[in-house]
């Protein structure tokens, strides 16, 4: 993540329009599924030893159903999340007008357990209790332990299903060119895909980039190996 300014105009506007916690996992969700299932496809079907034709078919069928079904899933699965937060919100506006008080010793103790203590302490709450929607997101954040910032449902199910698509491609593109020994080199485009997804998603975490790439290498290889195991059983 990129340094961020401290001019008092860098942090309203960043305070103004809070990124949330973004879109990473959606694509590196979308991209691994993407490439191990694909891949799954592509070890099974040449393990059973059936034809170039089969395994591309196949796999591009992989790649737009299981695509679409998985940014079908998380939108709902966003837009799940985002509807809870406002079935929340709506429960705590109902608890602040009835039961004001109690509301009030809530967030006194949530303010309470961030530091704050005596005069300043019952000067917050008063501030906070005077804007409804500040109390609302303050007990959201305090009591539930949800942000007041969530990624747009079509936006994470677009970002999900590119993901996919892209690296779900690329154990195809050898038999799409038609090259002679195409699954040796799918084998290692999709190697390279794995380790790749997981160097970049290193750039966003504390892990060092080749040890990310390696687990994420780890994980997959695993899958396609397993896939492959179970393909070659069928193998007449």
């Amino acid at each position: 993540m990129s340094e961020h300014g401290h001019s008092q105009d860098e942090i309203d506007r960043r305070l103004a329009d809070p990124p949330g916690r973004g879109y990473l996992r959606d694509a590196v969700y979308g991209a691994i599924d993407g490439a191990v299932t694909t891949f799954a496809i592509v070890a099974g079907v040449a393990g059973a030893g059936l034809s170039p034709f089969v395994i591309v078919a196949l796999g591009l069928a992989n790649v737009l159903a299981d695509g679409f079904s998985m940014a079908a899933g998380n939108y709902s699965g966003t837009k799940a999340e985002l509807d809870q937060v406002r079935r929340l919100r709506r429960f705590e506006a109902r608890h602040i007008a009835r039961h004001p008080e109690g509301e009030r010793r809530e967030l006194r103790a949530i303010l309470k357990a961030k530091g704050l203590s005596g005069e300043t302490l019952d000067s917050a709450v008063d501030q906070i209790a005077a804007n409804q929607e500040i109390w609302i997101d303050t007990m959201i954040e305090g009591e539930y332990g949800l942000g007041s910032t969530d990624p747009h449902p079509t936006h994470a199910a677009l970002v999900t299903f590119a993901a996919f698509l892209v690296a779900g491609m690329v154990p195809l593109l050898p038999f799409l060119a038609g090259i002679a020994d195409a699954f040796t080199l799918s084998v290692w485009l999709t190697l390279a895909t794995f380790f790749g997804i997981g160097a970049i998603k290193a750039r966003w975490s504390l892990t060092a980039w080749w040890r990310s790439g390696l687990e994420t290498l780890a994980i997959g290889g695993l899958a396609a190996g397993i896939a492959y195991a179970v393909g070659t059983l069928f193998n007449a």
